[in-house]
């Protein structure tokens, strides 16, 4: 049973009634005449194969409410993108399948790259952005959704309180973020979340003060989360990294772009799992190292812009700042662990911290080496000022992939 507590900064809906989904639903249907929905799925092939995705499409399927689904496919080939239709044949609702690799879009992608546009890593965040720009082209909804494929424990009340906040016609949130608790298998999960972004919030606000930006963020329970809808507009102005920042990147453009009362979080689940990623200690570009560096060197970028100064001192102290409040919160997280009957590894939580705090320190100094770099993947506003019928040409492209008398 959730709490009833509001922070003061965003809206917190609660799941204080376990209200049933089909009610949910048949407010969602009626809301659907006057902002209809969309909802993209970012996914790499091999999650078609995982054990989350054919369930969560089994339950999208009985959502009533959507007027599309658009899914982003990548690392698929001709043979692997044909398999993708039937696989997802099975929605009732419109859905468009964006074939990534495909000869089509990656014809668009040149055409971006020439102009200085294209995005310039692979991954969620760049996914994610063409999948946005289709939805804006395709102009059939006046609400978009998001949420990963690799949800074990999906079912579409999710689905529907994700929405419901942003989707009622007499609210007036521009955009929702999703928060749940990480617990599975009888283990406190979330580490990333809760062993360095936490923390590091707290260190940035105890060395730099309290600036309205961090208490912002630390006001999110799962700043992390995958999960989140909001005003299709929304999509027009914003600019998100291509890497492991993409959540801390969105929730920092619509604090620059919207007043905070126009922003809230809901609470979708009782419990939440999904694919875990490795701490990959020994490789800085793979799994929970990765994450961590590039989330890192996403608030410092946003902070400098707040005119926050920073130092290879600074760094340092920021460093060993962390590293105590972080150890502070592993106890506390270990004592709620036990009086609710979970393990923590506690020797495993303090090898994350450290690698955390010895990441700090790393996406610093990379911070101070490269002032120059544009992490940043151009919003669609400035890709239709650079070439105002690229969107249009690329709804075309991907309407030509999704018909089968134009197999490609």
């Amino acid at each position: 049973m959730s709490d009833f507590h509001q922070n003061g900064i965003v809206t917190d809906f609660h799941n204080l009634t376990h209200r049933p989904v089909e009610a949910l639903e048949a407010d969602l249907v009626a809301f659907s005449r006057r902002r209809p929905m969309s909802l993209i799925l970012p996914s790499l092939y091999s999650e078609l194969e995982g054990p989350a995705l054919a369930h969560i499409v089994e339950e999208i399927a009985k959502a009533p409410y959507l007027s599309e689904v658009v899914i982003g496919l990548d690392q698929a080939d001709r043979e692997q993108f044909r398999h993708a239709r039937e696989f997802f044949s099975r929605l009732p609702q419109r859905h468009r399948i964006l074939w990534n690799d495909g000869p089509r879009l990656k014809a668009l992608d040149s055409e971006l790259d020439a102009q200085g546009l294209s995005p310039q890593q692979p991954g969620k965040g760049r996914n994610v952005w063409f999948c946005a720009g289709f939805v804006q082209a395709s102009g059939r909804s006046a609400v978009v959704g998001l949420h990963d494929c690799d949800i074990l424990t999906y079912d579409r009340s999710l689905l529907a309180r994700l929405f419901y906040p942003v989707a009622h016609p007499h609210f007036n949130y521009e955009f929702c973020k999703g928060y749940y608790p990480r617990i599975a298998e009888g283990k406190l999960n979330g580490r990333v979340s809760r062993l360095m972004v936490t923390p590091l919030l707290r260190a940035l606000k105890q060395m730099h003060g309290p600036l309205p930006y961090l208490n912002y963020l630390d006001s999110y329970r799962y700043a992390l989360s995958g999960e989140f809808s909001m005003r299709t507009e929304v999509l027009d102005g914003i600019r998100i990294p291509a890497d492991w920042g993409l959540e801390i990147g969105v929730l920092s453009e619509v604090h620059r772009n919207y007043s905070t009362k126009r922003l809230c979080q809901v609470d979708l689940a009782d419990a939440y799992d999904h694919k875990h990623q490795p701490v990959s200690e020994g490789n800085a570009a793979a799994g929970l190292n990765r994450m961590s560096l590039d989330i890192a060197k996403a608030l410092y970028r946003k902070l400098a812009t707040q005119g926050v100064t920073f130092s290879a001192e600074g760094f340092r102290t920021l460093k060993a700042t962390y590293y105590r409040l972080a150890l502070d919160l592993i106890e506390a997280y270990d004592h709620d662990a036990v009086m609710n009957g979970l393990s923590l590894d506690r020797h495993a939580e303090e090898r994350a911290v450290e690698l955390f705090a010895a990441n700090l320190l790393e996406a610093g100094n990379a911070f101070l080496d490269n002032p120059g770099e544009r992490p940043f993947i151009p919003s669609w506003n400035r890709v239709r000022a650079a070439i105002p019928d690229l969107a249009t040409r690329m709804y075309a492209a991907v309407e030509a992939d999704n018909d089968r008398s134009q197999t490609p």
